[in-house]
Order: structure tokens, then C-alpha cells, then sequence
């Protein structure tokens, strides 16, 4: 069964907008949902401070900040963030997918990046809060949804290398159509060997931008070569998968086992990874968490006994991947195409968030 558990809407104070977009122009939004360009009336927003804790929990109108040009964000990148949707049901109502297990990640990203760590009841709260105040935006559409985007910045205005005794939380919304608008396509995926996301002792677990911002460079690298994004190996022995920019990876082997690279402390643990894993055990698959050399990768996808390879993550849920190139080999997964296991897993996780399958295992959550 579906669940629900208990908010407290009365902490958070509504400010309405003055200025509410108009009934012609978010219909407009809507037809055509665009990943996140086009952002709701309001914004959800809790201030912290050393001396006074949380406080101000409130939805206020969407609007630039305004920002000292000495906010310690922008000089020592103490944020962290999160991504998860709200999905309108088929009855009308919206819920969202494990909003518990985003609301513990962004603890953890808080006390790696020294911030102050948010009460899960205070993240359930806000995501409600906004969303009710904004649900006229939630599109109706195959594979739309809202996209929610929590995040938290250092804001004491100071230049110094300590942790800021000021910060701010905010989440804010975009309507958002299919990740693939011309049907779930396989990628093509170049492994990075010059490059590393993280390394041991460092930011990977936490959802932090600077992990993205290092990805960057190499995916434009990659994408020179004519592939659509990266993968990056370990950095200690350079020779084990890890993850992709912003992306889990699974691999599909002949006997039906399904594999993905273990969490190593340099490694996202991702909703969606973490739900996949359920599904296919569900599926009577056995699930190995394990390093994969990169070499076993592409001995298996040359002699076949690796028979499909696939991304995932909270924008696109998942992501068959077609093509794995590098320095020396360009080898192709599943003719190129989206594989069995990974078309069933897809179609039972989507079903699951949008209210057409059970839900066995409790993960949605009621936000109207």
C-alpha cells in the first residue's frame, strides 16, 4: 500500500506572490515541460543561524537572491543539494518517491560539508508546503512531474576558511516532461581515464555541486568525441567503474545476475540505485555489490557474457546505455538498444511513482 505520514503545514507561513504568473502562461509551461526551465510562483525557505537554529520556516514568492559578493558560498562552495518529484496520480492525487531516503542523503551532505543537518520532519514539511502552494503547476502528462530541487548554501557574509555560522535552505520546483521526449533511447557513455569524480576521503557521497563541476570538464571532452556522457573510473587503481557524472551504473550479465560498483565512500548512493536493487531481487535475480574492473566490463561485452549495461538516477530514472568507448576500445551493449531487464525495470519503478503499480514496498509518500 501507498503511505502517508504526517506533516505539519501550520510551521511553515505562506506569503503569497504578488505577482502569480497567469493562468495563459503556465498553461503554456505545462504543455510542454522542458527539464528545468520554467519554475513555479513560490519557493520554500528555512534560515538557520548559529545563535538561533532553524527558523522562518515560510513559502515565499520565486525570486533572485540576493547575496553579498563575500557569501561564503561563493568563495569556499559549502552547498549541498537534492532532486526528487512529485507525480500527479491518476485520482488526482500527488505524491512523491522516497522523500525520507533524499531527507537522510541531504543530513549526510550537510555534516560532510559542515553545514547544519535539517530535520527530516522540516524537509517532509517544506516539500509539502510548496507544493501545495504551487500544485496548479504539477502537469498532467505522460511521464510529467514536478521536479523538486532542495538545496542549502552557506550565507554568513565572511572571508575565512571555517564553517559558516549562517545558511539558508530553500527548495524550488519546475514542471518537467520525459528525460528522453522522443521515447527512452540508449546513451553512449566514454570512460574517463585522466579524469576521477572523487577519491577516497573525499566529497563523492555527498550531493555537493563541486562533484558535479569536476565532471564537467570531461564530459565536454566526451562529448567532443561524439559521446553523450561519461564514466568515471576509481581514483586509487584506476581501474574500477564507479559512477557516471551524475548517474548509478548496472550490469547485466548472461546468467541473469545483475551487478553494480559498491558504495566506496567516492560513490552516490542514489534512491533510484537503491530501489532498482529491491526490484530485481524481487525479480529473482541475484544482486552483487562488488568492484567491476573495467577490464572484466569489456572482456564480458566482447564475449557476450555481459548482455546489457544501464544508468540510473532521479531525472531520467533509467538510462540504457548502448556504447562504451575509451582509449582503445569502442564496444556496443545490447545491439545498441534498450535490453530486457532494463525495459522491465524501468516500466515496474515508473508504474510504482506513478500511482499504476503497487506499491509493496511503502516508498510513496503523500504530499496532497
Amino acid at each position: 500500500m501507498s503511505t502517508t505520514s504526517p506533516t505539519s503545514l501550520a510551521n511553515f507561513e505562506i506569503r503569497p506572490t504578488a505577482t502569480p504568473t497567469s493562468d495563459e502562461d503556465r498553461a503554456a509551461a505545462l504543455a510542454a515541460p522542458r527539464f528545468g526551465t520554467a519554475f513555479t510562483d513560490h519557493m520554500a525557505r528555512i534560515s538557520w543561524t548559529a545563535e538561533q537554529g532553524w527558523h522562518d520556516r515560510r513559502v515565499e514568492a520565486y525570486g533572485p537572491l540576493r547575496l553579498d559578493p563575500a557569501t561564503a558560498v561563493l568563495h569556499y562552495a559549502q552547498e549541498i543539494f537534492e532532486g526528487l518529484k512529485a507525480y500527479r496520480h491518476a485520482d488526482g492525487s500527488v505524491w512523491t518517491f522516497r522523500p525520507e531516503a533524499n531527507a537522510q542523503r541531504f543530513a549526510r551532505s550537510a555534516h560532510r560539508l559542515a553545514l547544519p543537518v535539517l530535520s527530516e520532519q522540516d524537509f517532509l514539511d517544506s516539500l509539502a508546503a510548496l507544493v501545495a502552494t504551487d500544485s496548479a503547476w504539477i502537469p498532467t502528462g505522460e511521464e510529467t512531474s514536478l521536479y523538486l530541487r532542495p538545496f542549502m548554501y552557506a550565507s554568513e557574509v565572511f572571508l575565512g576558511v571555517r564553517p559558516s555560522a549562517a545558511a539558508e535552505y530553500l527548495v524550488i520546483a519546475s514542471p518537467v516532461g520525459p528525460y528522453f521526449a522522443s521515447g527512452v533511447r540508449p546513451v553512449s557513455i566514454w570512460v574517463a581515464e585522466d579524469y576521477h569524480r572523487a577519491g577516497a576521503g573525499g566529497t563523492g557521497a555527498a550531493k555537493c555541486g563541486g562533484n558535479y563541476a569536476a565532471s564537467l570538464l570531461p564530459q565536454q571532452e566526451a562529448q567532443a568525441l561524439g559521446f553523450d556522457q561519461v564514466c568515471f573510473l576509481d581514483s586509487s587503481t584506476n581501474t574500477l567503474v564507479e559512477e557516471l557524472g551524475g548517474m548509478n551504473v548496472f550490469v547485466v550479465h548472461a546468467d541473469g545476475s545483475v551487478s553494480t560498483p559498491e558504495l566506496s565512500g567516492s560513490i552516490l548512493e542514489g534512491v533510484t540505485r537503491s530501489s532498482i536493487l529491491q526490484l530485481v531481487r524481487d525479480a529473482g535475480h541475484e544482486v552483487r555489490e562488488r568492484p567491476i574492473p573495467l577490464a572484466e566490463l569489456r572482456a564480458g561485452l566482447e564475449d557476450g557474457s555481459v548482455t546489457e549495461v544501464f544508468a540510473c538516477g532521479t531525472a531520467a530514472v533509467v538510462t540504457p546505455i548502448g556504447r562504451l568507448g575509451g582509449v582503445g576500445f569502442d564496444l556496443t551493449a545490447a545491439d545498441g538498444e534498450a535490453g530486457p531487464v532494463t525495459s522491465s525495470i524501468r516500466a515496474e519503478l515508473t508504474d510504482i511513482q506513478y500511482g499504476r503499480a503497487a506499491d509493496r514496498h511503502g516508498w510513496l509518500h503523500r504530499l496532497l
